[in-house]
C-alpha cells in the first residue's frame, strides 16, 4: 500500500536532500528534533501499519493501539524521544523459507521501535539518497528489481559480456557496526541520531526455541557487526555500506581498467566486464576483504555471454540459441512484458 506523504514533511525532504546534493561535505547536526514531530511521527505510523507487520516481542498489536488511542499513543512516544529516554526492545527472530530449502533470518522489531526506526530514516533518506551511487537500484524512488534487470540487459548487448557473478555470505548479518557508522557520520553529527542507530544495531534479539520458551542472544553487539533483516532502517544502512565498495571500486580505476560496470541490488550483485573478468573478479574478493565481507567462493565465479548464462534478481541470461555475434537471453521476452507494464503502471 502506497501513502502520499504530507506536504510539510515534503517540504523538510526537499530542503534535506537539496542541501546535501549542493554540498557534498555538508554535515548535518540538527536532526534528532525532527523525529519526534508530531507529523513525522504521525505518518511513520501510518506506513508501519499499511505493511501490516506482525507484533514484535512485547506483542503489542495495531489494533492494541487504536484501542488505546493513537495520538495518545503516538504523543507518548514523542514525549519519551524528547526527553531522550527512548531504548529499543528486543527484535524477534523468525525464519523464512529460501529457494533450495534454506532459511533466511528475518527480525521483527515492536511497532514501537518501527516506528521510531521509520521515522529516523524519513529524515535522514533524502540525505543518503543524494551520496548513493547509479550503480544501486534497490529501495529507492524510481528504481527497482525490473530497471536493474534492464540495465544488465543493456550492458551484455554493448559488449560487457564478462560477468563476475558475485554472490556475498550473509551479507546483512556482517555489515562491521564501527565502520558503518563511519559512514553515517560522515553525513551526520547529531550525537543523538547517531545513539539512536548504534542502539538499534546493538539490540539483542530473542527467538522461539520450538517448546515455548525464548532465548536472547546479543551476537550483533557481542561480535560488532550485522543489521537485522526486517527492520526499516536495515535496508538504507545495507545501502549505505554498499556504496563504499561501489564508490572505492571507481576511485581505484577499476571501472576504466577492466571496461567494468556494476549493477547493484541490495546484496545482489554483478559487475559486467568487457574484458579482464578474472581479475576483476580478485578486485572485488580482495575489496570485500578490506571492508570485512565475506565473499561465497562456491556461488562466486565468472559468466561468459553468450558461451554461458547466469542468474540475477529472478531472471537467467545466457544463451537460448545462437547465430553470429547474437546474444539471445532467457526469459527476454517476458523482461521485455515486465518493462511494458511498469510502463503503464506509471
Amino acid at each position: 500500500m502506497s501513502l502520499a506523504t504530507p506536504g510539510s514533511i515534503q517540504k523538510l525532504q526537499a530542503a534535506l536532500h537539496a542541501k546535501a546534493k549542493e554540498e557534498p561535505d555538508f554535515r548535518f547536526y540538527l536532526l534528532y528534533d525532527k523525529v519526534y514531530r508530531k507529523d513525522v511521527l504521525e505518518h511513520a505510523y501510518a506506513r508501519c501499519k499499511a505493511n501490516k507487520g506482525a507484533a514484535g516481542m512485547d506483542g503489542e498489536r495495531f489494533e492494541d493501539v487504536e484501542a488505546y488511542g493513537v495520538e495518545r499513543w503516538i504523543g507518548e512516544l514523542a514525549e519519551t524521544l524528547r526527553k531522550k529516554m527512548y531504548q529499543p526492545q528486543a527484535v524477534k527472530r523468525v525464519y523464512i523459507p529460501k529457494p533450495g530449502g534454506k532459511m533466511r533470518p528475518l527480525g521483527i522489531p515492536t511497532l514501537r521501535d518501527r516506528v521510531v526506526q521509520t521515522a529516523t530514516m524519513m529524515v535522514i533518506e533524502p540525505i543518503f539518497e543524494a551520496d548513493l551511487q547509479p550503480e544501486q537500484y534497490a529501495y529507492r524512488a524510481g528504481r527497482n528489481a525490473l530497471t536493474a534487470v534492464r540495465e544488465v540487459h543493456s550492458l551484455l548487448k554493448t559488449g560487457h559480456k564478462q560477468v563476475v557473478d558475485a554472490d556475498l555470505s550473509s551479507y546483512f548479518d556482517t555489515i562491521p557496526h564501527a565502520e558503518l557508522m563511519k559512514s553515517v557520520a560522515r553525513r551526520i553529527v547529531d550525537r543523538h541520531l547517531l545513539h539512536l542507530i548504534k542502539m538499534w544495531l546493538d539490540a539483542p534479539v530473542e527467538e522461539g526455541d520450538g517448546r515455548g520458551n525464548t532465548q536472547r542472544t546479543t551476537v550483533n553487539r557481542d561480535q560488532g557487526r550485522g543489521t537485522p533483516q526486517g527492520a526499516p532502517i536495515s535496508p538504507l544502512l545495507s545501502g549505505l555500506y554498499m556504496r563504499r565498495f561501489i564508490l572505492g571500486w571507481k576511485q581505484r580505476g577499476y571501472e576504466e581498467r577492466f571496461g567494468s560496470r556494476i549493477v547493484c541490488y541490495a546484496d545482489d550483485l554483478v559487475i559486467c566486464c568487457r574484458w579482464q573478468a578474472e581479475q576483476a573478479m580478485a578486485a572485488m574478493q580482495d575489496m570485500m576483504g578490506r571492508l570485512k565481507l565475506t565473499v561465497n567462493a562456491e556461488k562466486t565465479r565468472i559468466c561468459r555471454v553468450p558461451e554461458a548464462y547466469f542468474d540475477f534478481l529472478g531472471y537467467t541470461f545466457g544463451a537460448v540459441s545462437l547465430g553470429k555475434d547474437r546474444v539471445s537471453l532467457r526469459g527476454y521476452a517476458s523482461i521485455q512484458e515486465e518493462c511494458a507494464a511498469d510502463g503503464r503502471r506509471h
